[in-house]
């Protein structure tokens, strides 16, 4: 073989070795919208494409509130089509009673939400506004928060009611290396290799704020025997093959082995006992979906995590969505209710 050519095929072979290892890291690397979320105490990710897919005969075209309707028609964007992603932080606040309450949120949205038309909305409803790193960031009141929303790509939104615009900026800075496969914050560095591959949904750290009831973590009305800062790993994956069923898993790292031993023996035991007290409940699709929901639970213990799993039927979730969509309307146009 001539010398050249054998020089021109080595060069061709390993520019397709780098490829193929950029396309690997990529695909183990977490999704863009969770990469570009500031530095926080828990995360949550809902990949929204897979669901139309898995539900796209059962969903129904949800009623809209007239406040949501005007932002609509205002803007084309409609958040039950145009939404793919939503990627969103966790920032505990100092003092909870305080005016901003227990939990800030910064979000990165993704999908075909961005446009002149959004841009013109923003600036009707923003009471300031700031240009940072040539990016305009909107500040909108809601709730008795400031919400700063902006544009971080041509199809990408970022949005912050945390009281400082710290938040907002780390987004944009994060942007800037957005190519990159595992850049992203410290808690996502940590914990993303123990989400399941094919999760649609997803969340890590202490995603267990929102549902804090004075330090403890309520769900169903249930006291859990977990702290509100415990450090949680839960995902909701497809079964294989898909439309088999659907998997929920909740894993909790304890501090040492015996914790976990005694967090795992209160677990079961209240789901021993809310399996007994759901057989007294009427028979509606709440109910049936907590019944469904409790019956296939078990809890597990592995070294210092305690591990939650549960399943649900396709039938189950057919179900759900024929009485109502799930992917719910708003009461308020987002991203002004970003603070819900």
């Amino acid at each position: 073989m001539h010398k050249r050519t054998r020089r021109t095929l080595l060069v061709f072979a390993g520019v397709l070795v780098l490829l193929a290892l950029a396309v690997f890291l990529r695909s183990k690397a977490p999704p863009e919208g969770a990469r570009l979320l500031p530095e926080s105490d828990g995360i949550l990710y809902f990949n929204l494409k897979p669901v139309r897919v898995f539900l796209r005969n059962d969903l129904k075209p949800p009623a809209r509130v007239p406040e949501y309707q005007q932002f609509v028609d205002a803007t084309g964007i409609d958040w039950e089509r145009d939404l793919d992603s939503a990627a969103i932080a966790l920032h505990r606040m100092q003092d909870p009673s305080g005016p901003n309450g227990a939990v800030a949120y910064s979000l990165v949205l993704s999908g075909k939400l961005t446009g002149k038309r959004l841009n013109t909305w923003l600036e009707a409803h923003a009471t300031s506004r700031e240009v940072y790193a040539g990016h305009t960031i909107y500040s909108i009141p809601s709730e008795n928060r400031t919400v700063r929303v902006v544009q971080v790509g041509y199809d990408m939104i970022a949005a912050s009611n945390y009281p400082t615009t710290e938040m907002i900026h780390s987004i944009i800075d994060r942007h800037r290396t957005a190519a990159l496969p595992f850049a992203g914050s410290t808690l996502l560095s940590q914990h993303f290799h123990d989400v399941p591959l094919l999760a649609v949904a997803w969340g890590v750290g202490q995603i267990g704020l929102p549902l804090s009831e004075s330090g403890a973590i309520n769900v169903f009305g249930l006291s859990l025997p977990l702290q509100d800062d415990s450090t949680i790993i839960a995902s909701v994956t497809p079964g294989l093959p898909l439309a088999n069923s659907v998997h929920l898993r909740v894993e909790e790292i304890a501090p040492d082995e015996n914790k976990a031993a005694n967090q795992a023996a209160a677990l079961a035991t209240i789901v021993t006992l809310a399996r007994e007290a759901t057989t007294q409940l009427a028979d509606n699709l709440p109910n049936n979906a907590l019944r469904e929901l409790l019956r296939t639970t078990e809890v597990t213990q592995k070294r210092n995590r305690v591990v939650a799993t549960a399943n649900l039927s396709p039938a189950f979730l057919s179900q759900i969505t024929k009485s109502g969509n799930i992917l719910t309307t708003p009461t308020t146009p987002p991203p002004a209710g970003a603070s819900q």
